[in-house]
């Protein structure tokens, strides 16, 4: 099963070195297998279990091998502590500039470690997961996603209307589906396709659409009462703010975020940014 990785917004790290990435990476043809979202997320220490075999301790050597020749290459003096089990291995990257490692809301982490993954099985359809992990990373980039479906649960309950988030990988998605399941009037779906796949986070009890005539002032077959509002219309214009809620998803304001993760995440992107993905600059 591949490593699906997990990306946090840290503020101190610095800029991602895909492009360093790109290259020393060696071609690689194989292809991962179609991951499957559970219902429930499993720690990394969970899935490092039992004793590794023969060949699995062959695939964490070529990891470790790989692994230190990017990190050299890279310009990042660091050590590989590894913890083996019978399915799986977590390789702690150990760095005094960490932030290299992880780079701008992980995606330097996980580049390393899909690529990481694909040379240690390379010419093996038996799948052995290698997770990768610096400064605890992954563990604070779970609890700021808990924490910003939670707060988004809320919003979706108060107001009754659905929120879209920003595409996320799997293992993102599965951390937000996971803290959804407890929290309860409230229910969460994937749409769409890699890499673009998005959450949508729903009230089990929606609000219908408004009707757009409702307001005061209209008359019983949508006209306005031309007696009504005119001195008001003459000093301002007015705005129409009835819109079509059938289609319309609740829009969070930038300024109730809290957190730079939230702010980065719903601040819209440029296009160059949207259409480079999460591998997008990495060629095999």
């Amino acid at each position: 099963e591949v490593a699906e990785p997990v990306v946090e917004d840290v503020q101190a790290v610095a800029e991602p070195v895909v492009e360093t990435v790109q290259a020393v990476a060696e071609p690689v043809t194989e292809t991962a297998p179609t991951a499957v979202e559970p219902d429930k997320v499993q720690d990394d220490e969970d899935l490092i279990s039992g004793e590794p075999s023969a060949l699995a301790l062959e695939k964490i050597e070529k990891a470790k091998t790989y692994l230190s020749e990017i990190l050299e290459k890279m310009g990042v003096k660091a050590e590989l502590v590894v913890t083996a089990g019978a399915e799986s291995a977590l390789i702690e990257i150990v760095a005094p500039n960490s932030g290299a490692v992880i780079g701008k809301r992980g995606e330097t982490l996980d580049a390393l470690q899909y690529l990481t993954f694909m040379i240690a099985n390379r010419g093996d359809k038996e799948y052995y997961r290698i997770i990768l992990n610096s400064a605890n990373y992954r563990e604070r980039r779970r609890k700021t996603l808990e924490e910003l479906a939670h707060k988004i649960a809320k919003n979706v309950l108060r107001s009754g209307r659905p929120t879209t988030l920003e595409p996320m990988n799997p293992y993102e998605r599965r951390i937000i589906h996971s803290a959804i399941a407890e929290v309860e009037g409230v229910n969460s779906k994937s749409i769409g396709e890699e890499p673009y796949r998005k959450v949508v986070i729903s009230s089990n009890n929606a609000k219908p659409p408004r009707k757009r005539n409702s307001r005061r002032g209209h008359d019983g077959d949508g006209r306005r009462d031309n007696n009504r509002g005119d001195h008001r219309r003459n000093n301002h214009p007015r705005r129409d703010r009835h819109h079509d809620d059938s289609v319309q998803h609740e829009r969070i304001s930038m300024d109730s975020m809290k957190t730079s993760f939230e702010k980065d995440y719903k601040r819209p992107k440029a296009e160059d940014e949207i259409n480079a993905g999460l591998y997008g600059k990495i060629e095999f």
